[in-house]
């Protein structure tokens, strides 16, 4: 029983360390320049693959049952509100990514995402977040290395805030999602291509450019899903009228 309870508070611990990547995030964007910023995108990342795995880990402890006093999810949304939102947008305005008459519409994704946060049914039973899902740090990754014109930036960063309340469904890849299996797979190859991108290895563009391909395959899947659920209950309703 003492076992399992130590692996229990473990899982929490490993959770936290989140938290630790936020902090070190913080000090890098501050410090500013191309290699801090390099950094604290690679700590994203790194808080990335603990957000995805933690879970699995709580559900193998049995967290709710061994270490009931100590509600994960808090902590879990605690850590990702910053290390999806408020750090990746403060390193686009550290960055330099938008003029600074513009720096003050980072407002819109920091509020949108708060909405999302916040919402009773952000994730839903049958494994999807409802409406974008706050992926602030990959926009943050692109705009910075890719560094497109500043009226594009801008426009996605509207575009999709103004995603957040479109109740659309989009996959949620460490829940059973449809196709996670295959999401999971090439979300794999992807952040290896990304730490490529990130340690300059090769001294070209080819690895961050390939690795766009995987936001436009997540994008569309979650819309295609979307729409063939909206099309079976629509049939399914045309059914039950008849």
């Amino acid at each position: 029983m003492k076992l399992k309870v130590i692996l229990a508070w473990s899982v929490h611990l490993y959770t936290a360390l989140g938290l630790v990547t936020a902090a070190c995030m913080s000090v890098l964007i501050v410090r500013g320049g191309d290699d801090s910023f390099r950094a604290a995108l690679g700590l994203m990342v790194l808080a990335t693959l603990i957000d995805s795995t933690d879970g699995w880990l709580a559900r193998r402890a049995r967290v709710n049952e061994f270490a009931p006093s100590f509600d994960g999810r808090r902590l879990d949304d605690l850590i990702d509100f910053q290390t999806y939102t408020s750090l990746p947008l403060l390193l686009v305005w550290r960055a330099g990514i938008l003029t600074d008459g513009q720096a003050w519409l980072l407002i819109i994704p920091l509020l949108s995402s708060a909405y999302g946060f916040s919402q009773v049914n952000a994730k839903t039973d049958d494994g999807f977040f409802l409406g974008f899902p706050s992926y602030w740090n990959i926009v943050a990754f692109y705009l910075y290395l890719l560094r497109p014109p500043i009226w594009f930036s801008l426009t996605i960063i509207i575009a999709l805030s103004i995603l957040t309340f479109v109740p659309w469904r989009y996959l949620y890849t460490s829940q059973r999602a449809p196709f996670s299996l295959l999401t999971n797979l090439l979300a794999t190859i992807w952040v290896i291509l990304l730490l490529m991108s990130l340690a300059r290895v090769p001294d070209s563009d080819w690895p961050l450019l390939i690795s766009l391909a995987f936001p436009v395959y997540y994008m569309l899947m979650s819309w295609a899903l979307t729409l063939r659920l909206r099309r079976n209950r629509r049939s399914t309703t045309i059914v039950k009228s008849t």
